[in-house]
């Protein structure tokens, strides 16, 4: 197999990993935050295998470190709204609300890094508004709580994704994500007194089958989900990836439908909107990339 070839088969490995933690989060019992604490801290525990320590100490200055901190609270706080739509509604209704990510990171875009809004950006806009309210006047009214979760979520990552992209460290996106999975962790254990304040009766450590969830979450879907799809960057170009990625929701929607037989509670009109947004999704990089190719 050529490297090209394998890069494109790890990738799309990677992202139906990816796709594959909203199913976990409809399996744990955990509360959201709780899930995430437990995520972020074995994952950072992992990333300290892989990882240039020596780098972090002397090459990333207190600013840099500071930034990619405060990215990593973004993070964590994603991770929370996204479990917690998967608990509010289903695994299917967070997955869709999460497909807005690229259009909100086209949106954001342009005030984070000083760019000009694209016609292209607001003709996304234009299809997935009126799908999303194709979806959710064709809900039952106990999963809207889980799209304004997820739809919080998606904001959040697209936050966090054009912040990354704008203070990016080529080559050192291992120490990058270790940082803010840590700032992650140190940010939610800070929140940990005021949840059981609240909420005294949770539990704080998982249940048996919670661990396995747990460390398939942390280990599988995101240190190795993550470590493939860097790898596969090596080999395929951008584009190629942004089309992959965005394949996401499909993948995590056929989980849904084979391991939690969500379509029993779901009509035909979501998957209508499903299908809308998410060909409005992929649609974009290649309008995209068309009009660049235009104007050289």
């Amino acid at each position: 197999m050529d490297l090209q070839r394998r890069a494109y088969l790890e990738l799309h490995v990677a992202v139906l990993l990816f796709g594959f933690t909203a199913i976990l989060g409809d399996w744990m019992t955990l509360p959201a935050l709780l899930i995430v604490w437990w995520r972020v801290l074995i994952t950072s525990i992992s990333f300290i295998f892989i990882i240039d320590r020596k780098y972090i100490f002397r090459h990333l200055s207190r600013k840099q470190i500071l930034r990619l901190s405060g990215i990593g609270v973004v993070t964590g706080l994603h991770w929370v709204f996204f479990f917690a739509a998967v608990q509010y509604s289903n695994a299917s209704v967070t997955l869709v609300a999460m497909a807005c990510t690229s259009f909100m990171v086209s949106l954001i875009e342009p005030l984070f890094l000083k760019k000009n809004l694209e016609w292209i950006d607001l003709l996304i806009g234009l299809i997935i508004v009126p799908a999303m309210a194709l979806i959710v006047n064709n809900i039952d009214e106990a999963y809207i709580s889980g799209i304004i979760l997820g739809l919080i979520s998606a904001f959040l990552a697209a936050v966090f994704t054009t912040l990354n992209k704008k203070y990016i460290i080529d080559g050192r996106e291992k120490e990058m994500s270790f940082i803010e999975l840590g700032s992650a962790w140190v940010s939610l254990s800070l929140l940990l007194p005021l949840f059981f304040l609240y909420d005294p009766v949770s539990s704080f450590l998982p249940e048996a089958m919670d661990w396995v969830y747990l460390l398939i979450l942390a280990l599988i879907c995101t240190t190795l989900a993550y470590v493939l799809a860097l790898r596969a960057l090596n080999h395929i170009s951008a584009f190629a990836a942004s089309l992959t990625v965005n394949l996401e929701p499909v993948y995590g929607i056929f989980l849904a439908i084979f391991l939690l037989k969500e379509h029993k509670e779901l009509n035909i009109e979501f998957y209508m909107g499903v299908v809308i947004i998410i060909s409005a999704v992929t649609l974009y990089p290649i309008l995209l990339k068309r009009k660049k190719s235009k104007r050289i």
